[in-house]
């Protein structure tokens, strides 16, 4: 098994293009292969305004709608994957497969954010998948340092996709 993208549209507002897809999956695997990552499955779903803020307000307690939410599956203290990555190494395999979680991305958001931004709808998509699977194997952004960690580790990733700003 390597790593796999299921994908679902639940929204109309904005076309996906399976090109996109294509590129999540790409992304995906460059992502994956950086962190050492071989194998699991990430569900992606994208939904409106009006969806993801929902969600943000029944899991977050957060009143507004957002860009991006990950809900990982495998989630582990720092010291039990110190442990995981100790006992594992030994026989190469990796803490990380199976399913790993969802990521929800508003497709509105997406958009909105690119014009803003000025760059296509494609690479802000593909920022917040990426952004979205390293909340899903546990980076955070809480604090300059771990923001400037994570925001490297986007910035490469897209780089090597051809989608740098």
């Amino acid at each position: 098994m390597s790593l796999q993208l299921e994908w679902s549209n639940d929204q109309d507002r904005i076309a996906i293009p399976e090109s996109y897809i294509e590129r999540l999956k790409q992304l995906l695997e460059i992502a994956g292969e950086a962190e050492g990552i071989t194998k699991g499955e990430v569900a992606l779903t994208f939904v409106d305004d009006a969806g993801i803020h929902q969600l943000n307000l029944d899991y977050r307690g957060i009143d507004r709608p957002t860009d991006v939410l990950s809900f990982a599956m495998q989630e582990e203290t720092d010291e039990e994957l110190d442990i995981l990555y100790e006992v594992e190494s030994e026989d190469e395999a990796l803490p990380f497969e199976g399913v790993l979680g969802d990521i929800i991305i508003s497709a509105e958001r997406a958009k909105a954010q690119s014009e803003e931004y000025g760059h296509s709808l494609e690479r802000e998509i593909g920022f917040l998948f990426v952004h979205g699977f390293l909340h899903l194997i546990g980076y955070d952004h809480g604090d300059e340092a771990s923001e400037a960690v994570m925001t490297g580790k986007q910035e490469a990733v897209l780089s090597k996709a051809g989608l740098s700003r």
